[in-house]
C-alpha cells in the first residue's frame, strides 16, 4: 500500500519505515532532513509536492518536537504546540485536497492527555487533565479528528514512554545504571506507562489493517510499573553497586516544569481498547522488554 508518514526519521518512525518497507509497502516520508529517495521510499520536504491525484492509502502522523527535548521555556512550549498542530492541520487539508482521500489517518498523541494521576488504572474513556501536556494532546487530537468529516478513519495513538536500545527515553533512563548506580526519581511511587518500540510499531501496523477501529488508543504495555519497579527490574539486568534516588527538588531545578508533568508524577495507563480488539503484545512485562533491550 502507499503510505505517507510524517516524523518518519524519528525514533518510532525510523523503525516503522524499515518494517513497512520490508512488507513491500511504498512510502512517502515528509521530513525536514534532506534525504535521497530509495526504492519504494520517497522523501519530500513539503506536502505541496504531492499532486492532487496522488494515491495515498494511509497517513501516519508522528511529527512533533520532543516533549523532553529541552527545558520548557515559553518559546519551546510554543514550538512543541506548533510542530504538532500545524502539521496535523496541514495533513487534514491534504486529505481534503486529494481527489481520493486516504482511508485512514493514524495520528500520534500521548498519555500526557490524562495529566498526572493516582494509582487507578486509566482506560481510554478517562477524561483529560488540565496541565500543559493535557491541553496539547486535546488540541492535537481535535485537529486530527477533523479528517473524519472527509470520510477518513481516524485513530489517535496515545503513546506511553517508548523503550528500545537505540535512543529514545532509554538513553537517559539507563545512563546511571551503566555506571553501576541504580536510581529512581522522587518518591519512586509514580507510574511509568511504557511500551517496547517493537510493540509500538506493531500496534501502528495492526491498526492500519483494522477497518472498524477508530478513536483513541492507549499505546502502552499491559503492565505499567512504578519508577521504583523499573529500577528494580534494571538491577536484575545490570550490575549496580549503589542505589541513590534523585530527589524531586533536584529534578525540578534541573529541568523545571517538565519534571512535574513527565518525571515526578505519572499515570497508570493500560491499553484496554487494543487488548479488547485482539492485539497481542510481544513484550507485555518490563522484564521481558529489558531482556531484549538491556540483556539482549
Amino acid at each position: 500500500m502507499d503510505i505517507l508518514i510524517t516524523g518518519g526519521t524519528g525514533f518510532i518512525g525510523s523503525a516503522l519505515k524499515t518494517s513497512l518497507l520490508e512488507q513491500g509497502n511504498s512510502l512517502v516520508i515528509l521530513s525536514r532532513q534532506v534525504k535521497s529517495s530509495v526504492p519504494n521510499c520517497r522523501y519530500i520536504e513539503r506536502l505541496d509536492e504531492l499532486a492532487d491525484d496522488v494515491e495515498v492509502y494511509a497517513i501516519i502522523n508522528l511529527a512533533g518536537a520532543s516533549l523532553a527535548g529541552r527545558r520548557w521555556t515559553v518559546g519551546y512550549k510554543e514550538e512543541i504546540v506548533a510542530s504538532r498542530l500545524e502539521t496535523t492541520r496541514a495533513l487534514v487539508q491534504l486529505c481534503g485536497r486529494l481527489r481520493r482521500p486516504p482511508k485512514v489517518l493514524l495520528s500520534a498523541s500521548a498519555i500526557g492527555y490524562y495529566g498526572p494521576r493516582n494509582n487507578n488504572k486509566i482506560h481510554e474513556e478517562e477524561p483529560s487533565g488540565n496541565c500543559f501536556s493535557s491541553e496539547l494532546c486535546k488540541k492535537w487530537e481535535a485537529e486530527a479528528n477533523l479528517a473524519a468529516a472527509l470520510g477518513v478513519r481516524v485513530c489517535c495513538l496515545r503513546f506511553g514512554v517508548v523503550l528500545d536500545r537505540e535512543g529514545g527515553a532509554m538513553t537517559e533512563m539507563a545512563r546511571p545504571f551503566s555506571f553501576g548506580l541504580a536510581n529512581w526519581i522522587g518518591s519512586g511511587e509514580q507510574w511509568l506507562s511504557w511500551i517496547h518500540r517493537t510493540d509500538a510499531v506493531a500496534a501502528i501496523e495492526w491498526l492500519l489493517q483494522q477497518s472498524d477501529a477508530s478513536g483513541a488508543f492507549n499505546v502502552t504495555a499491559p503492565e505499567p510499573v512504578t519508577s521504583k519497579g523499573f529500577c528494580e527490574a534494571m538491577k536484575r539486568k545490570t550490575r549496580t553497586f549503589l542505589t541513590l534516588p534523585m530527589p524531586a527538588t533536584a529534578m525540578r531545578l534541573l529541568v523545571g516544569e517538565m519534571a512535574d508533568e513527565l518525571l515526578i508524577t505519572g499515570q497508570r495507563v493500560v491499553p484496554a481498547r487494543l487488548q479488547e480488539a485482539g492485539f497481542s503484545f510481544r513484550y507485555a512485562t518490563i522484564d521481558s522488554a529489558l531482556d531484549d533491550i538491556v540483556a539482549g
